[in-house]
């Protein structure tokens, strides 16, 4: 399909989704209501009742004393995997009432350990000194071995857990809750395994064999079927890695990581493969965020660039203009952190990466995402994966030039292209006209 008719066919069909699509909902204030009612149904005193755990989280504030807990949605026991963060999520269309709607409803029975010599002399234990030091590694009782036994687990685990006494939950939702959608936190005294937990094999595998490095860990599960948002689980309880190197891994660090192993494999992959043949233009829609992907033949390349429009969550003056930043890559990869995109770098190019290997090509990758202010609230870097991921179904548009490509998105970009080429590495080399820099600024 030519890129015009492309871009007339989405305009068409962002139309229809618009006009089904619901208009911005702050209902999280009141769905807190509902919650609170289950809450007194099925928190005693001092113990959470019937506890069905899909998930855990590892904080990353004062590391290496961390808060570590056992995720719980309480009173919806029934369907607890749905509360796990899953490329489900992306199929099911949800929005971004709905994830405020899983992540606020989720309990975080939480306890506190310092990882700070785990791997050089084992000492993680209880901040509050009220056990034995143990290594993560030889973690499988107590604490930190049913919170392990939950990360490995194939689906939700059935847990008993004590609270230390009843839980002062608040209620008063303001400005910054909206901006970072969490549910409650109690306390907890002691966790219990109700069941015995179902491992899938290849993750018996990972943990018996001590010598195995984390990345290569991780890569096998990969290899073996594992989404990134399992294995981004199982590094976070501590359960990949060397033996004694083996800690727990802070849930926002730990999605980063793998993203990133896993994106280096894929492009190790693809390394030989022949390249795309032309030029192709993508695109999709997801929470108020809109893809460009454009593959150009050659040798792999990768930039992102995004665009944050006045409005948005994380461009909230409506005055200010929109907000640009951008990180590249070439056929070598990176040797640093990304710190201006940060982990929708690593998110939008996994779904890049799994595109070009699925086909068995190659192609240099320039993606533009436009933050616009319909993205209200912020749900996880899930959402840049999923959307790249299916940017590649359905049609897509081609040109003849990759000048030809840039300057057909960039008249539904936020930006004029003198802009855009400013910031873009892989734009900047396009021979420029007059008419690219008018409005610029």
């Amino acid at each position: 399909m030519r890129l015009d008719e492309f871009i007339e066919f989405e305009a068409n069909e962002r139309a229809e989704r618009r006009r089904l699509a619901a208009e911005k909902d702050y209902g999280i204030l009141d769905h807190l209501d509902s919650f609170e009612r289950r809450f007194e149904e099925h928190v005693s005193d001092d113990a959470v009742v019937g506890s069905v755990s899909p998930s855990i989280f590892v904080g990353r504030s004062n590391y290496p004393n961390v808060s570590t807990g056992l995720l719980s949605p309480v009173g919806r026991e029934e369907r607890a995997a749905a509360f796990e963060t899953s490329a489900a999520w992306y199929d099911e269309d949800v929005s971004i009432a709905d994830v405020f709607d899983r992540r606020t409803s989720l309990l975080n029975s939480t306890r506190g350990v310092d990882v700070a010599d785990a791997g050089a002399t084992g000492g993680v234990k209880s901040i509050a000194g009220d056990g034995p030091a143990e290594s993560v590694h030889d973690a499988w009782n107590g604490w930190l071995g049913v919170q392990r036994e939950v990360a490995i687990a194939d689906r939700p685990v059935d847990v008993e857990i004590g609270l230390d006494g009843t839980p002062d939950l608040d209620f008063d939702i303001g400005t910054q809750d909206i901006k970072t959608p969490t549910g409650p936190r109690a306390a907890a005294r002691t966790a219990d395994l109700g069941e015995n937990p179902h491992v899938p094999r290849p993750v018996k595998k990972t943990l018996e064999d001590d010598d195995w490095r984390a990345e290569g860990a991780m890569t096998y599960l990969y290899r073996r079927g594992f989404d990134v948002y399992e294995i981004n689980t199982i590094l976070s309880a501590g359960a990949l890695g060397q033996g004694e190197n083996r800690r727990l891994v802070p849930t926002r660090w730990s999605i980063t990581a793998v993203d990133d192993t896993v994106g280096q494999f894929l492009r190790g992959a693809i390394r030989e493969n022949p390249t795309v043949d032309r030029i192709e233009v993508h695109r999709n829609e997801y929470l108020g965020n809109a893809f460009w992907v454009i593959l150009i033949p050659g040798r792999w390349e990768y930039e992102l660039v995004e665009m944050k429009s006045p409005g948005s969550i994380w461009n909230p003056d409506p005055e200010a203009g929109v907000y640009l930043a951008a990180a590249s890559e070439g056929r070598e990869g990176r040797t640093g952190y990304v710190e201006e995109t940060a982990g929708a770098y690593y998110a939008s190019r996994i779904g890049v990466l799994e595109h070009l290997d699925d086909r068995g090509r190659q192609a240099k990758a320039l993606v533009l995402r436009h933050v616009s202010d319909d993205y209200w609230g912020p749900v996880g870097v899930w959402q840049v994966r999923e959307a790249v991921r299916n940017a590649f179904e359905g049609e897509h548009g081609t040109a003849e030039t990759f000048g030809e490509a840039v300057r057909g998105v960039a008249d539904h970009l936020p930006v004029p292209l003198g802009r855009l080429r400013r910031k873009s590495t892989m734009a900047a080399g396009l021979q420029a006209n007059l008419g690219d820099f008018v409005g610029a600024e």
